[in-house]
């Protein structure tokens, strides 16, 4: 078939998905001429991206649902609860940051200065300027983290495995069009893309078992400065016990975590600048010298190897900075924003001054430098609040990893888990009980084998700069593809914010030996599954694109049965939203009989909370209208509960009644009145044959598909998906509990596919 007739058939398509909603004739050629000059040269595999009318209808009212500006009352509510979910890790590095510096003790005063103007600048230059300011800015749809990145990406350039339509502007950024060019026509630089952010999603889930390792371990080890018949052992067992309670709270969601928690870290940020503020008057105020970044170039001439060594513990005071932005969809980009700027950034700054300034006087006790600098009479309620901070420091890590799974399971990166929306206001606002299990036994594991915060330490650096120096490679190809930066702002960021990053990272892997094996270990293990994953759910995805059943193939294969069909309605599952799956012509091979009615069903959740009954199913016929064959999307918002009162069965037979009716009433509009009266007693007999197969019963056939590699697969192709692949589907959930079917009417029809 030419590309010409292509092209005539597709718009012809399109002509009619537009004239079902009626827009105007400026809107279809606008249309029109974007779905034509996506692929003007392919052949038929040239509708792998088009959109689905589905799409459109879908999109609206995802964008009705959610239409309407936030108001300051509830930005303040948000940012007052993401200083409990968000900045806690953050929050809490004061308690660990110079210990880590100096974990070979103090060799000179003027150390100290030096080691304060490392904290104060990359504070300034990491969280605060490259996060809050910049990176926020890259969300895709109010989401972070590098799948966000990611994402974003995908939908400017064909990089990635699934395309939404947008309204790109002709481009005369030379540039931009050189770079997207040569992403989309590099089957390496795609996976080198998708690979980078496997391994930043992967890393933050490191993190996320890391966090609370770190933190609570800190916290705890107050406990022997002050009553020094305390043992490790106990310390360890008592941290422990704590990480249990933190993970068992999750399942309350972040909205009722971040109002428990919230009050607990202003009182936290409230005591760190207070004594910090106390310690800098009371020892040494002339501190405030550090702020002259003289004072690092003369702790690198004085130290040298050492002074590089010690980045490693310099770049914890950042910990926490991911989070920031994998946690973006509990909040938003505002609220972040303000609560770093006003509450945050101010009090860890103070802290930090405020024991350089107590540690100018007693070098000796830096390895407790936190605890030490604590008033003695404020000494017991300051550790309660310590304790309850680093508890909800493990909050934003634990928040972020639920975040970025979600988005992972959204472009095929991972495999099927449970989805809980804990909020009816804020979409992003998730909690997955198998990687919250995941998380808490990766904890007691890691709490158990190292009992230290030293190592754990050196691990939880390389975490942090990996994802840090990930993101930023990800921005860059976002400022010159989407943002369309000038080009003089990009190399001043790559060489100001790159150089520093790949600073730290350089010091970060000198400790690799000493623990920071541990996060690449973790990374190892979730990039192979990640991998595995997505490399089979690809090569399916276009293997079922590939065996997509035309109408006209529907029509020779109903047509074709040999048996009469059977009254009854037959709703076929399929995760395919776009045409019909390829197991519906394997069922009719083998079982040659048909219901009288056939519906495709296929689910897809909105970035809303709730999608009204009557907008809920979007039906689409299969011409000609004799089959009485239907492609049906369910649309479910994020709180939309999948059993409802009425049975989802006796929900579809009502709007498929009602579809009918309508479908009619559309075509028959402006004929003369025979013509009328004809669509009429079509009409009455298609709802009465319908009304009959719903007497007769309804079965739900749920496609079982084995995937196995195809004759002459390589080695590593047969390892990955007949073994590495059919390990992981086994131990995930199933088609039929997705999509909620009853058990007892629900009929599994096998295939195979050779991929």
């Amino acid at each position: 078939m030419s590309s010409g007739n292509i092209l005539q058939e597709e718009q012809s398509e399109i002509m009619e998905e537009i004239s079902a909603q009626h827009p105007t004739e400026e809107e279809q050629s606008e249309i029109i001429e974007e779905k034509s000059a996506q692929h003007p040269d392919e052949k038929n595999h040239s509708r792998i991206n088009d959109q689905d009318s589905f799409d459109i209808e879908s999109a609206k009212i995802s964008a009705a649902a959610t239409m309407g500006g936030g108001r300051w009352a509830a930005t303040l509510l948000l940012a007052f609860q993401s200083i409990g979910v968000v900045f806690g890790d953050i929050g809490t590095s004061p308690m660990y940051v110079f210990s880590s510096i100096f974990s070979d003790g103090i060799k000179h005063n003027d150390d100290i200065l030096g080691a304060l103007s490392l904290i104060f600048y990359t504070i300034t230059l990491l969280p605060l300027i490259k996060y809050v300011f910049i990176v926020l800015r890259a969300n895709d749809y109010g989401e972070g983290g590098t799948v966000a990145l990611y994402s974003l990406i995908c939908r400017y350039a064909k990089v990635g495995l699934s395309q939404e339509m947008e309204d790109l502007a002709v481009s005369t950024y030379k540039l931009e069009s050189k770079l997207k060019s040569k992403l989309e026509k590099s089957a390496f630089l795609k996976h080198v893309l998708l690979l980078s952010t496997m391994l930043g999603t992967s890393m933050l889930i490191g993190d996320g078992i890391l966090t609370p390792c770190i933190s609570v371990l800190s916290a705890t080890s107050g406990i022997k400065g002050a009553a020094h018949s305390m043992t490790e052992d106990t310390i360890v067992w008592t941290s422990v016990g704590i990480l249990v309670v933190l993970f068992m709270v999750q399942r309350f969601g972040s909205d009722k975590v971040g109002y428990t928690f919230a009050p607990i870290l202003l009182l936290w940020f409230f005591f760190i600048s207070s004594i910090g503020v106390y310690n800098f008057i009371k020892y040494d105020p002339s501190v405030i010298k550090a702020l002259n970044p003289k004072y690092i170039i003369d702790y690198f001439m004085r130290n040298k190897r050492e002074a590089w060594v010690s980045l490693g513990g310099v770049v914890l005071c950042t910990t926490g900075a991911e989070a920031m932005f994998a946690d973006l969809g509990h909040f938003s980009m505002r609220t972040i924003q303000m609560s770093m700027s006003s509450v945050v950034y101010p009090s860890i700054i103070l802290a930090y001054f405020g024991q350089a300034s107590f540690l100018r006087e007693h070098n000796s006790m830096v390895s407790n430098a936190f605890y030490a600098s604590i008033p003695k009479k404020i000494y017991w309620p300051m550790f309660v609040v310590a304790i309850m901070a680093a508890i909800i420091a493990s909050q934003a890590l634990i928040s972020g990893t639920f975040s970025i799974i979600q988005q992972s399971l959204s472009i095929g990166c991972f495999p099927r888990v449970k989805i809980v929306h804990t909020s009816t206001k804020f979409p992003g606002q998730v909690y997955i009980p198998e990687i919250n299990y995941l998380l808490m036994f990766g904890c007691i594991f890691v709490t158990l084998r190292f009992q230290t915060t030293t190592e754990i330490g050196n691990a939880y650096g390389i975490a942090v700069v990996f994802v840090m120096v990930l993101t930023s490679a990800l921005l860059v190809l976002i400022m010159i593809m989407i943002w369309k930066t000038h080009i003089l702002a990009i190399i001043s960021y790559v060489l100001i914010m790159g150089s520093v990053e790949l600073l730290y990272l350089s010091s970060v892997l000198y400790k690799f030996d000493r623990g920071g094996y541990l996060p690449l270990a973790f990374a190892a293990i979730m990039m192979a599954i990640m991998y595995v994953w997505n490399d089979v759910h690809r090569k399916k995805y276009y293997f079922e694109l590939k065996n997509n059943i035309s109408p006209e193939k529907v029509m020779e294969v109903v047509r074709g049965t040999s048996s009469p069909r059977l009254s009854g309605l037959a709703i076929f599952y399929s995760e395919l939203l776009h045409g019909i799956p390829p197991i519906f012509e394997h069922y009719v091979t083998n079982v040659p009989a048909l219901h009288s009615f056939v519906v495709f069903v296929s689910f897809k959740s909105l970035p809303t909370s709730k999608v009204p009954i009557e907008e809920r199913f979007l039906f689409h016929r299969v011409n000609p209208k004799d089959l009485r064959v239907f492609r049906c999307v369910v649309l479910y918002g994020y709180t939309d509960a999948r059993t409802e009162q009425v049975p989802f069965e006796q929900l579809l037979f009502e709007r498929l009644e009602v579809f009918i009716r309508e479908d009619y009433n559309f075509d028959g509009e402006g004929g003369d009145s025979n013509e009328n009266r004809n669509y009429n007693a079509v009409v009455e007999r298609d709802i009465e044959d319908l009304d009959e197969a719903w007497r007769s019963g309804v079965v739900h056939l749920v496609g079982e598909h084995e995937v196995v590699a195809a004759k002459g697969s390589n080695v590593a192709q047969k390892v990955l998906i007949d073994y590495a692949y059919s390990i992981l589907k086994k131990n995930v959930r199933q088609s039929n509990t997705v999509f909620d079917i009853p058990r007892k009417r629900m009929l599994k029809v096998g295939m195979t596919y050779e991929l």
